[in-house]
């Protein structure tokens, strides 16, 4: 009999090896990052991966962990940020996380280099870091590459949350859009315009966003209606429908669409 696949939830609660050093990027507990780094080189550019959770406490970095090394066993250095989220007692939300991904994606660059040398591993390339988004990650990730003023070096996003106010009406995660921006689009117009992923103009970066058909989580048309709005100001921007694939699966990289996540992310800087 053929292998069945793991259940993609484990890689929510597996331990995932420890990282090699943690970084921090500003005064908060959550202005951290842990950072992963090849042993020996060549090594690819910097990518910096922003967890999922629907922007909730409960959720924090540790889970996309396996990912992480995972690349890094590709020759990626790797930096999972972490910011603030949302929850009682958490002080996440608009705009405190979307300030956390600008400070932190900015600031990774030059941390994780003093980090390789701290360590003795090989250099980062230059250049701008690829960014890796799960869920509501990648929504920050698409949000991140639309609105900072860098420009990172691509942008791959895993089963992004890329419709907020579409996510609002399905009432995914029971209110997570509203406890993100404070309630809904009706009375909370100017903080959706601000948190909207799409571009409001040509970015020519090279950008992928990878959906499973079968996410009950965050459902593919999100994808599909971003990818044609953005499509229409000639971004560089591709959709990969996975046929079969729930939302967990494309963070597990014992998973048989864990190719086609390494695939695209070689996509990005090839």
């Amino acid at each position: 009999m053929p292998a069945r696949e793991p259940d993609p939830r484990d890689v929510l609660v597996l331990p995932p090896p420890a990282p090699d050093a943690v970084v921090r990027y500003g005064p908060h507990d959550d202005h951290v990052a842990d950072v992963r780094l090849p042993v020996d080189g060549p090594v690819g550019p910097l990518v910096v991966v922003i967890h999922g959770g629907f922007w909730r406490a409960e959720y924090d970095r540790s889970h996309t962990g396996h990912l992480a090394a995972a690349l890094v066993a590709e020759g990626y250095p790797v930096a999972q940020i972490e910011y603030r989220r949302t929850g009682p007692g958490s002080p996440g939300g608009w705009p405190a996380t979307f300030d956390d991904v600008l400070a932190g994606v900015d600031a990774l660059p030059g941390l994780v280099a003093a980090t390789a040398r701290s360590l003795g591993r090989p250099s980062l390339p230059d250049g701008p870091p690829l960014l890796v988004g799960h869920s509501a990650g990648g929504h920050l990730a698409l949000w991140y590459a639309a609105h900072a003023p860098a420009v990172p070096a691509g942008v791959l996003a895993l089963a992004p949350v890329a419709d907020l106010v579409e996510a609002h009406r399905l009432d995914l995660d029971e209110g997570a859009v509203s406890a993100l921006l404070g309630g809904g689009p009706a009375d909370r117009a100017a903080a959706y315009a601000a948190a909207d992923p799409l571009p409001r103009r040509s970015l020519r970066l090279r950008t992928v966003i990878i959906h499973g058909t079968k996410d009950v989580q965050v459902p593919i048309d999100l994808s599909r209606r971003f990818v044609a709005a953005a499509g229409a100001l000639d971004n560089e921007i591709a959709l990969w429908e996975l046929p079969e694939v729930g939302h967990f699966e494309l963070i597990d990289p014992r998973s048989m669409a864990w190719r086609q996540v390494t695939e695209a992310l070689r996509s990005l800087h090839s």
